[in-house]
C-alpha cells in the first residue's frame, strides 16, 4: 500500500538514475499526507542535499514566509521537487533523470490527492501540465493563473509562479509574488486580502 513513508524509502534506496553517486542526501519531500497545497520545485540545492529537507536554503526561507502570509505553515502542506537527488553545481535537471524520477512524485501526488498543485520554476510547471494535460509555453505566460483539472475524482487547481530563488535575484519582482501567493489563499479560504478584491480585478488573475 503507498504511503509517503513507503515510498520515502524507496526513494533513500533509489539509484535509477546515476546522481546517487553524486548527492550527499536524498531529498523526497517533507510535510503532510493529508495536504490541501503541495508545492513542487525542480530539484534540490546545495542546502537541501546537505540536510535531506526540501527548500531549507535562502529560497527555502522565503517560500516558509510565503506560506505563513496566506496562513498556513509547513507542516500544513507538502514541499517536494520532481527530483529527489541534487544535479551537480545545481545543473538544470536533464530528461532521462525526470523519467526516471518523477514516478516517485506522481505517487506521492496520489496518496495526498491536493486540492491545490503549486509550481515552483518552470522545470516543476513544464512537468506537472504535461502530467495533468495543459499547455505549457514559458513559466512568464502562465504564472500567476489558475488551471482546474479533474483528478482523483475531483477538481484540483494548479498555479505556476516563478522558483522563489528568482525573487531573490529580482526583488522587484516580490510585490507581484505575494499577490499570487494571495491567490493561493483565496483558494483554500485563507486570505481576507485577496476575498476582498473586486470580482473584475480578482478575474484578471483567475483562468
Amino acid at each position: 500500500m503507498n504511503s509517503l513513508a513507503t515510498i520515502e524509502k524507496e526513494i533513500k534506496r533509489c539509484k535509477k538514475c546515476e546522481l546517487w553517486r553524486s548527492k550527499t542526501n536524498y531529498v523526497p519531500g517533507e510535510g503532510s499526507e493529508k495536504a490541501d497545497v503541495v508545492f513542487i520545485g525542480e530539484a534540490p540545492g546545495r542546502e537541501e542535499d546537505l540536510q535531506g529537507k526540501p527548500f531549507v536554503g535562502n529560497a527555502g526561507k522565503l517560500l516558509t514566509e510565503m506560506i505563513e502570509k496566506i496562513g498556513l505553515s509547513r507542516k500544513d502542506v507538502f514541499i517536494g521537487n520532481v527530483l529527489k537527488c541534487r544535479p551537480p553545481n545545481n545543473r538544470d535537471p536533464l530528461p532521462e533523470e525526470i523519467e526516471a524520477c518523477s514516478p516517485y512524485l506522481i505517487r506521492q501526488l496520489e496518496v495526498i490527492e491536493p486540492e491545490i498543485i503549486v509550481c515552483l520554476g518552470r522545470f516543476s510547471a513544464s512537468f506537472i501540465f504535461e502530467l495533468f494535460g495543459l499547455e505549457f509555453t514559458s513559466i512568464s505566460r502562465v504564472k500567476g493563473r489558475v488551471f482546474k483539472v479533474k483528478a482523483w475524482g475531483k477538481d484540483v487547481s494548479i498555479i505556476a509562479l516563478y522558483h522563489p530563488a528568482a525573487i531573490l535575484y529580482r526583488p522587484q519582482l516580490r510585490e507581484k509574488y505575494e499577490m499570487d501567493f494571495a491567490i493561493i489563499g483565496s483558494l483554500i479560504g485563507k486570505n481576507e486580502k485577496v476575498k476582498k478584491m473586486t470580482n473584475s480585478t480578482l478575474f484578471d488573475y483567475l483562468d
